[in-house]
């Protein structure tokens, strides 16, 4: 038996742990692991029905690739939820634990697991289309849900690892409303001389700034607490001249830099207030959807995240086959500012069809205190490079659009 916590904004509850559980990996070095591996599916039940068998050939290659990477800590992005938690369990013993390609099967004891924002209705015109969809499936819906879905819990996350879980620590901000967070970067209608009115006052009064959830997960190492920080902001995109997306996005992000700077305006989903005592090991670990160099989202977002004083300034993982793949694939590629090789997604080229080119999106970032970095990389291998299959040629993929990152992090203890 695997444990698992399963989490919901108004109480907790875990499964029996397991009566032996797995063996700890020896060694003083973690991998964290973050990837947005696409296991949505746009109906409700749709990822079950897929996982239900072995033979799903875009799960079988995700889990090749995590088999590949072998983190120990892993947050996968895109992975539809369910109350039950019946995807995360076939996708463990239909994927996971079976071996691909001659790779060492995954085997993670722990899991967290929770709703999200995406597909829960707001009760309210959100997209501004004139009328309240509340019907699951149409794209309308989703404009009119806290977060975009189809249906309750699709694009939602989940968080694997061979390390115990403080399931009692967990700390989630999904019902964390935007309005509450000081200077909000609200999105205003240019339409009229009110300031930040895009939204009615009344669409503000429940309007939760998570697009999925945000979740600070503690997990146990030798004794030592890790806080993962676990996200995944709405892209900056898909929005007008008020750019709604865009200004939540950035301040989905904020969360993050004023959660470890301990801000006192927070408030979690149990009530508790304030953000992360100081001196604290934290791991940032997500998809982002947001570029520090090219994109549409608000540079001050990631920006401000990146140069937090807490945060380690340390290099950004790299791969050879996203240098590759951006020379070859060319189109709005050959405009970036940025460094492709630090590239995590692979999405579509031609600028005259919306492409918008290869972009760093994926990332792990990490605590100035109590954590060291050993190794990173991201998951991408240059087509003359074993594995390519898993992740090429070119776009779209059979596995994800994004990239597998990783860190491999020493805890350093007083």
């Amino acid at each position: 038996m695997i444990a698992f916590v399963l989490l919901t904004a108004c109480g907790r509850g875990a499964a029996p742990a397991p009566e032996k559980p797995a063996a700890e990996p020896s060694g003083s070095i973690v991998r964290f692991a973050a990837f947005n591996a696409y296991l949505n599916r746009p109906e409700e039940g749709g990822l079950i029905a897929d996982l239900e068998t072995p033979d799903n050939l875009q799960a079988q290659k995700v889990a090749e690739i995590i088999q590949r990477t072998a983190p120990d800590v892993l947050l996968l992005s895109e992975f539809d939820y369910d109350e039950e938690g019946e995807a995360l369990r076939l996708f463990r013993e239909n994927y996971l634990e079976r071996s691909w390609n001659g790779a060492d099967p995954a085997v993670y004891p722990y899991a967290y697991l929770a709703p999200s924002n995406t597909g829960v209705p707001s009760g309210h015109d959100l997209d501004r289309d004139g009328v309240v969809t509340a019907e699951p499936g149409e794209r309308a819906y989703g404009g009119d849900a806290f977060g975009f879905g189809a249906f309750p819990g699709q694009y939602a996350f989940v968080l694997l690892s061979k390390y115990p879980i403080d399931e009692a620590g967990v700390r989630t901000f999904q019902t964390f409303l935007w309005k509450d967070m000081p200077g909000a970067m609200l999105p205003d209608d240019p339409e009229t001389p009110a300031p930040d009115d895009w939204y009615s006052i009344e669409a503000l009064e429940v309007f939760r700034l998570s697009s999925k959830s945000h979740a600070d997960i503690p997990v146990i190492i030798g004794g030592a607490r890790v806080h993962v920080l676990a996200s995944h902001p709405t892209p900056p995109s898909f929005d007008g001249e008020e750019d709604r997306n865009g200004k939540r996005n950035h301040d989905e992000i904020r969360l993050w830099t004023d959660y470890i700077a301990g801000a006192d305006y927070l408030y979690d989903d149990k009530g508790g207030e304030g953000g992360l005592p100081a001196g604290e090991r934290f791991v940032i670990m997500g998809d982002l959807n947001a570029d520090p160099h090219d994109g549409d989202g608000v540079p001050s977002g990631i920006g401000g995240l990146l140069s937090s004083p807490l945060v380690a300034d340390a290099p950004f993982p790299k791969s050879e086959g996203g240098a590759q793949q951006a020379a070859l694939q060319g189109g709005a590629n050959e405009t970036q500012k940025g460094d492709p090789a630090e590239d995590t997604a692979d999405f579509g080229d031609d600028p005259e069809q919306g492409g918008v080119g290869n972009l760093h999106l994926d990332y792990v970032l990490f605590s100035k205190a109590g954590l060291r970095e050993e190794a990173a990389g991201v998951f991408w291998p240059a087509s003359d490079q074993p594995h390519y299959d898993l992740v090429g040629p070119g776009f779209p993929v059979e596995s994800s659009d994004h990239r597998l990152v990783w860190r491999d992090l020493e805890i350093v203890k007083d």
